[in-house]
């Protein structure tokens, strides 16, 4: 199995180890590959978009044709996963924030986001978490965005301040927050097996 991280920015090698541990957990044989570049997207088994700026990973994926590698995998029904700004990314509709910095959205999460839902004054936070398939969870949120309304298509995985901050919509998982900076790899590992179910 081989596992992209779009690298453009954010947790980048955080992921990678944590993916790396998920495989080893499950007894995958596997790679996990950190790409900026066209083509490798499309040879792999599934893909993570890290957390970052949106607005920046935006421009840059479409630029470079690895949003059109995304959107492909994402169809062929292969596990995509989004962290914070990834979140934004995956999803359909953003926030007035969004439009205005004209962020291009890749749409495969029918569902609307907030940016800095929980406001950047609180910069950053940690709180047990029950995200459902998964059980109870760190999850560490840094100026992290959340989920404001989702169509009946998203299954709701974990909600904080009336917020969803975790959903899945078939092999697309989107969360608010970030798994890779905790050593509990069960999250990467739910997303690694979301293709099978």
């Amino acid at each position: 199995m081989r596992v992209a991280i779009v690298g453009v920015q954010g947790d980048v090698e955080e992921h990678v180890l944590a993916t790396k541990r998920a495989l080893k957990n499950l007894k995958i044989d596997g790679e996990v590959v950190a790409t900026r570049r066209k083509g490798v997207v499309s040879k792999s088994d599934a893909v993570i978009l890290p957390g970052g700026e949106s607005t920046t990973i935006s421009k840059l994926i479409f630029s470079d044709g690895i949003a059109d590698e995304i959107l492909q995998l994402a169809e062929e029904g292969k596990p995509v996963m989004g962290t914070c700004a990834g979140l934004i990314l995956l999803s359909k509709y953003g926030d007035e924030q969004v439009e205005k910095t004209d962020t291009k959205l890749l749409g495969l999460l029918d569902a609307k986001v907030k940016r800095n839902a929980f406001g950047r004054q609180r910069e950053s936070f940690q709180v047990p978490l029950e995200v459902k398939h998964v059980g109870k969870f760190e999850a560490v949120f840094i100026r992290a965005p959340a989920i404001v309304e989702v169509s009946k298509d998203v299954e709701v995985l974990a909600t904080l301040e009336n917020f969803i901050v975790a959903a899945r919509q078939k092999n697309v998982l989107g969360l608010a927050f970030h798994p890779e900076l905790t050593n509990d790899a069960r999250i990467h590992e739910f997303f690694l097996k979301i293709g099978e179910s």
